[in-house]
């Protein structure tokens, strides 16, 4: 028996106090809520947090898809362009410096040779040190010996230039008068009206050239100031890194190196001084073999300015190749103005020998496993020497790429050593 519709549109209005359905379902909620045990709502709590973040990070590992518009680079292209800009940074700070060194010549040039007269007088210190003598006396001695032998050589050579000077000079001109009087005998014979008139053209342009001359002795006076304020900044730096380099080396690898790098750094720039130390001596002992064998040839042969040759070859050694070769021309030169072609092609013979006794058996037996550079490395080396600093660069490209090479080693060696052994 059903209700009247009045009846029943009493009972389904919604009462102006009671709760609605959504309400009762949220009160049935919460009742349910806390009828729950404290443990299950903070384990189902961590639940939720953990989806959540496995949801977050899933999101974040999804690669983002490039725009549109944005090219796919390939990797190979990208670790290029990486390189590629650090290559440049590299070239950028190698420009700088080179410049620096340059703009501050007056300062630069006697340290960096006072480093490579350091190396070169460290074992004749460390052999004063162990004989009782303090360090600053050793140092200054070592100094002194090297000025004194220095000194004398070229007072030697200055009171035999002035002794064989004259002599010189007209071994010199005739010469030269049998030079013309070859070429007048040759087949295609040059006339003596065309030699005289070279020879007049040449006393022409030397006479047009005085006022030249006289620019460039006031500029060798300047030149002279300059040297003699280098050479002094020099001795006194070559003191100074004599006696306390150590002391010198640890204050600045310790102002210019992180902590963390430097044992590293430190263990490095020692092996790159030892192969450095050991490079100058190879150096001089090569010089002076070099310079006593072109001597004994000369003075065998009756050549003039038997030591100056040996002061110009004991000096012009330090420049690999290119010394001994500029050396080995001047000796034969004056071998053939003073005694003919015959001399001239023995002098040339014994040059030869030396400098074949010296490549083959000298340098492999004073350098040893200390300096390992290839001779194709020493060739570049003195060629980029030369391009950027001229007779200074070639002088200085090999020390450096000595200490350069041994220092490299040092760190690829650590690196390794670092490494886990599979």
């Amino acid at each position: 028996m059903g209700l009247p519709d009045s009846v029943r549109r009493v009972f389904d209005r919604p009462s102006a106090t009671g709760p609605s359905t959504e309400d009762a379902k949220a009160g049935v909620t919460d009742a349910g809520a806390a009828l729950v045990p404290p443990e299950a709502a903070t384990q189902d709590a961590a639940s939720s947090r953990e989806a959540a973040a496995t949801t977050v990070s899933s999101s974040a590992a999804s690669p983002r898809q490039p725009a549109g518009l944005e090219p796919d680079v390939p990797r190979g292209l990208s670790v290029a362009a990486g390189y590629a800009w650090r290559v440049m940074v590299l070239v950028v700070f190698a420009a700088a410096l080179l410049w620096g060194f340059g703009y501050f010549s007056a300062v630069t040039i006697p340290v960096v040779i006072a480093i490579l007269l350091t190396a070169m007088l460290t074992p004749i210190k460390r052999m004063l040190v162990s004989a009782g003598m303090p360090p600053m006396g050793a140092a200054a001695l070592s100094v002194l010996l090297m000025i004194v032998f220095v000194g004398g050589i070229l007072t030697f050579v200055g009171s035999q230039v002035a002794q064989e000077g004259p002599q010189l000079i007209e071994m010199f001109s005739s010469g030269i008068q049998g030079l013309m009087a070859w070429l007048r005998e040759l087949p295609y014979a040059i006339n003596q009206s065309a030699l005289d008139s070279w020879v007049q053209q040449g006393l022409d342009w030397l006479r047009g050239q005085a006022t030249f001359l006289a620019s460039g002795l006031a500029s060798a006076g300047i030149a002279f100031g300059n040297f003699a304020m280098g050479l002094l900044t020099c001795l006194i730096a070559t003191l100074f890194l004599l006696g306390q380099g150590r002391m010198i080396f640890s204050k600045t690898i310790g102002l210019l190196v992180p902590r963390h790098y430097r044992a590293q750094a430190d263990a490095a720039s020692l092996r790159g001084w030892t192969s450095l130390v050991a490079y100058m001596r190879a150096a001089v002992i090569v010089a002076l073999a070099d310079a006593l064998g072109v001597a004994a040839a000369a003075m065998i042969l009756g050549v003039p300015l038997v030591a100056a040759l040996f002061a110009l070859t004991f000096f012009l050694a330090f420049i690999p190749i290119l010394g001994a070769v500029t050396a080995g021309a001047v000796a034969v030169l004056l071998a053939l103005v003073s005694h003919g072609w015959v001399s001239g092609l023995i002098m040339l013979a014994a040059v030869i020998v030396v400098m074949q006794l010296e490549t083959n058996l000298l340098q492999p037996l004073v350098m040893g496993k200390a300096v390992n550079l290839h001779a194709l490395s020493v060739i570049l080396g003195i060629t980029v020497g030369g391009v950027l600093g001229g007779v200074l660069g070639a002088l200085l490209a090999i020390p450096t790429l000595a200490f350069s090479v041994a220092f490299v080693s040092s760190l690829r060696d650590r690196e390794a050593e670092a490494l886990p052994h599979l």
